[in-house]
């Protein structure tokens, strides 16, 4: 099995052809070139391939090292070696600043040669090996793998390609369990921060007095127990993108502290007198309405108009019921995959239970239920009586309709709907009418998902 490919860029004819023979024996395949012109043609029909690139310094067209900025742009993650027939000190710091893998002196043994050309092939494959990796996960997390066609998830997905390449900060505003954190992926993939890290944390997965540290790190001896220096996230996801879910569990103090790292790109280590540079892109979540939070005074309004630079409302499942089938059938597949179960997929009764469930707790519900159904399975395909308990009672209704259409939770909710629709909107005079207050109005909008 071939080695790799090789370009060699040459004007002597006979050199060439040693060369070449000696690379070939190794397993390599070599495309040669007697001209600069003639090897970046070469180099465009087989960018993909070529690990490493032997180029002669003295050319009849060019220089071999001003050559080298144009034979990286279009094999960037091939390695450049340049031959001379008299190699200089000069020549070959010009070089390796040009970024050449090295510079070799013709004449020198194959031996040499080998080990040179083995060493920047091996890292051109491993930088192959990288590229691939970064591009399955960018695929993973991009927009279109999201999956669903609806048009509450269309509206969100176009907003959120919109904001992805600028540097803006996002605010997802949704409930629970719809696919924030898919969505603040994606945004980071489709960013020029891309290359960098994304790092997450779920604000009230931590106490209030340990977050500040996770968020900013320490030096050693800033408290007690502080046995060494510790990076912070920001730290982490330097280059990157930090994404804080579920930001509305900040503390006062906390907040006052991010809000600084947001005016001035820098925050303080515990224990640390000199500043650090913050160069992030935030994005934050929510499943508060954190406007409503900030008038009523329990949240600062100066943060949230700076976290709320550009809104991106993710809707939840049940305002994107077309979805429903096509995210069952992913969740079906992955599953049986996972489980090594033969599934085929579901049957019709199944398939109308996910319909006419409620799913108040939205995608992350969804996925939960059907990798429950997978592991009772003992069919081909998925029956109704391998989804929970509280399925069985649509069972018996045989209705479409959402779970406790009839109960005081799906009569006030559609009654909210009616009331926001005849005033336009206007969630004040909504209130009015509903003869409740604006923030319980909003609090009511959040739970249902409206």
């Amino acid at each position: 099995m071939p080695e790799g490919a090789i370009l060699l860029i040459d004007d002597e004819a006979s050199l060439r052809r040693v060369v070449a023979r000696v690379l070939e024996f190794e397993g390599y395949t070599v495309w040669q070139a007697a001209d600069a012109r003639s090897g970046l043609d070469l180099l465009r029909q087989h960018a993909a391939e070529v690990l490493v690139v032997l180029c002669d310094v003295k050319l009849p067209d060019a220089h071999g090292v001003t050559l080298l900025p144009r034979l990286r742009a279009l094999a960037p993650l091939a390695e450049v070696i340049l031959l001379t027939a008299y190699g200089t000190i000069a020549d070959g710091v010009r070089a390796m600043k040009e970024g050449a893998f090295d510079y070799l002196t013709k004449g020198d043994s194959d031996d040499q040669l080998l080990v040179l050309v083995a060493r920047a092939a091996e890292k051109a494959r491993l930088q192959h090996r990288v590229a691939e990796l970064e591009k399955q996960v960018g695929s993973q997390h991009s927009f279109a793998s999201m999956i669903g066609t609806s048009p509450a998830l269309q509206r969100a997905k176009s907003l959120a390609e919109r904001v992805a390449p600028t540097e803006a900060a996002v605010l997802l505003e949704g409930p629970t369990g719809s696919g924030k954190e898919l969505f603040a992926q994606a945004i980071h993939q489709a960013s020029p921060r891309r290359s960098k890290p994304f790092v997450a944390v779920n604000c009230s997965a931590f106490p209030k007095d340990l977050l500040e540290s996770e968020l900013f790190g320490y030096r050693k001896g800033a408290f007690t127990g502080a046995m060494a220096d510790k990076k912070g996230l920001f730290e982490e996801a330097n280059g990157g993108t930090l994404f804080l879910d579920e930001i509305g569990e900040l503390d006062s103090g906390l907040q006052a502290k991010l809000l600084r790292v947001l005016e001035t790109q820098e925050y303080y280590k515990l224990g640390n007198s000199k500043p650090a540079k913050a160069n992030v892109r935030l994005v934050a979540a929510t499943n508060r309405n954190l406007r409503a939070e900030a008038d009523a005074g329990h949240f600062r309004a100066d943060l949230y108009y700076r976290l709320s630079v550009f809104v991106v409302p993710v809707p939840p499942l049940n305002a994107r019921r077309e979805d429903i089938e096509p995210l069952a059938e992913y969740f079906l597949r992955f599953y049986a995959a996972k489980l090594r179960k033969r599934l085929r997929g579901m049957d019709a009764e199944f398939a109308r239970l996910l319909r006419a469930y409620d799913w108040r707790g939205n995608v992350r519900e969804l996925k939960n239920v059907l990798e429950r159904a997978v592991i009772l399975a003992d069919e081909e395909e998925l029956t109704a009586d391998t989804l929970p308990p509280e399925f069985q009672a649509l069972a018996l209704a045989g209705t479409d309709e959402p779970t406790g259409s009839r109960s005081l939770w799906a009569v006030e909710k559609r009654q909210i709907q009616l009331v926001l629709h005849e005033v336009g909107g206007n969630k004040t005079e909504a209130a009015r009418q509903l003869g409740i207050g604006v923030k319980t109005l909003y609090r009511k909008l959040q739970e249902y998902g409206l």
